[in-house]
C-alpha cells in the first residue's frame, strides 16, 4: 500500500474514532520506541528548561504613530517549540520566528510561547486554552511543533491525528492562522541502528503525512520537519545539535526558523503572490493525500490547501532572520 494511501487511513481513522498503529506491526513498533526511549536517556544532558522568550519583538516598528499595532503570534508544542538546548531566549525558535516576522512585517510581533517540554498532542487542548480562554484577543498567527513525543509515547496515530486537529480547529474558528510543523523524523537519532532506524523513519513519515491531511482540511498550512529540516542537519550534527545531541542547538534552531519564516508570512498574506507555483523549484499541485506523503519525504516542505481535494506543493526559499532579545516590560494588556 502507498504511503498516501497509508496517511490517508490514518487521517481517516482520526475524523471517525479510530486507532491503532495502522501498518506498523505493534511488537515492531515497541521495539522502535524502547531504542529510541534508550538514545534519549544515552545522549547526554543539556539545560533542563528553555528560558522564556514571550514579550514584544521588533519594538522599532511601534510608537503612536503607527499602525495597526502589534502582530500577536502564539507557539505551541513541544520541547522544539519551547527551544530546549538553547540558553537565551532570542535562540529559541518563537524569538527567532518573532523577530523575522516583525521584520517582514514592519510591525512589532507578540509573542506568546506556551509549548511544553514532553509534550504530547494531548497536552495541546491546555495549551490552546492558555492561548484563548484569558480574556486577551486571540492570536493572528500560531506555530505548532508536535509529533515525536507521540511517537516515542506509542500514542495511536489516528488519537494523535485527532488531538492535533481538533487544536487547529480551536484556533481557526478564533481567527487564527496556523502554521504546523510535522513530526520529525525519528530515523535520524543516532543510537537507533538499522533496521529499527528504518522503522522509527516509517512510523514518523506515516504520522506527519497525517497530520498534514487532517491540517490542512481546516484551512492550516504545514511544513515537514523531516530531518530536522534539512540536509544541513545531516552533514553538521554536531553543529546543528545541542548538548544532549538530541534537540536543536542555537545554529540549529536558526536554520529550522530560515524555513519555517516564509511559511509563516505566507499565512499572513505578507507576500502577495507568494502561493503560486513556482515549476523552476519542484512544486506541484496535487491531490492532498499525495502531496502529505511527499511532503512527509522532504524536508521543508510546505502544504496548503488549494480547491476541492487539491493542495499546493512548495519548496519556499529560506529568509535568514534576525536575533533579537524581547522588550519584556511591553506585553499587550487583556482585552486590547
Amino acid at each position: 500500500m502507498s504511503r498516501a494511501r497509508t496517511a490517508r487511513r490514518i487521517a481517516a481513522g482520526a475524523a471517525y474514532g479510530g486507532g491503532g498503529l495502522g501498518l506498523v506491526g505493534v511488537a515492531a513498533v515497541g521495539l522502535v520506541l524502547a531504542e529510541v526511549q534508550f538514545a534519549k536517556r544515552t545522549v547526554g544532558n543539556g539545560p533542563a528548561d528553555p528560558p522564556r522568550a514571550d514579550g514584544l519583538y521588533g519594538s522599532e516598528f511601534s510608537g503612536p504613530e503607527l499602525s495597526p499595532g502589534p502582530l500577536r503570534m502564539g507557539m505551541l508544542g513541544d520541547s522544539t517549540a519551547a527551544g530546549l538546548g538553547v540558553r537565551r531566549a532570542r535562540q529559541t525558535p518563537g524569538a527567532l520566528l518573532a523577530s523575522g516576522l516583525a521584520a517582514v512585517a514592519e510591525r512589532p510581533v507578540e509573542l506568546r510561547n506556551v509549548a511544553l517540554s514532553g509534550a504530547m498532542s494531548d497536552d495541546l487542548d491546555r495549551q490552546v486554552g492558555l492561548l484563548l480562554d484569558g480574556g486577551a484577543p486571540p492570536p493572528d498567527v500560531c506555530v505548532i511543533i508536535i509529533g515525536a513525543n507521540d511517537v516515542t509515547k506509542r500514542m495511536p496515530l489516528t488519537q494523535s491525528v485527532r488531538l492535533l486537529t481538533a487544536a487547529v480547529r480551536r484556533l481557526r474558528l478564533a481567527g487564527s492562522e496556523v502554521v504546523v510543523g510535522t513530526c520529525p523524523d525519528l530515523g535520524t537519532i543516532e543510537p537507533v541502528y538499522q533496521p529499527l532506524r528504518w522503522m522509527a523513519r516509517r512510523v514518523s513519515r506515516q504520522l506527519a503525512a497525517a497530520q498534514t491531511i487532517g491540517v490542512v482540511a481546516l484551512g492550516a498550512r504545514t511544513l515537514s520537519m523531516g530531518d530536522l529540516l534539512g540536509p544541513e542537519f545531516a552533514a553538521n550534527p554536531r553543529e546543528m545539535f545541542g548538548p544532549d545531541s538530541y534537540h536543536p542547538s542555537a545554529e540549529g534552531y536558526a536554520t529550522a526558523a530560515m524555513a519555517i519564516l516564509p511559511t509563516l508570512c505566507a499565512a499572513l498574506g505578507l507576500w502577495p503572490g507568494s502561493d503560486r507555483l513556482d515549476v523552476s523549484r519542484d512544486e506541484d499541485m496535487l491531490p492532498v493525500a499525495k502531496a502529505a506523503s511527499a511532503a512527509a519525504a522532504e524536508a521543508g516542505t510546505e502544504v496548503t490547501a488549494a480547491r476541492g481535494p487539491w493542495a499546493l506543493l512548495k519548496h519556499r526559499r529560506r529568509r535568514r532572520v534576525p536575533a533579537e532579545e524581547p522588550v519584556l516590560e511591553a506585553p499587550s494588556p487583556p482585552g486590547r
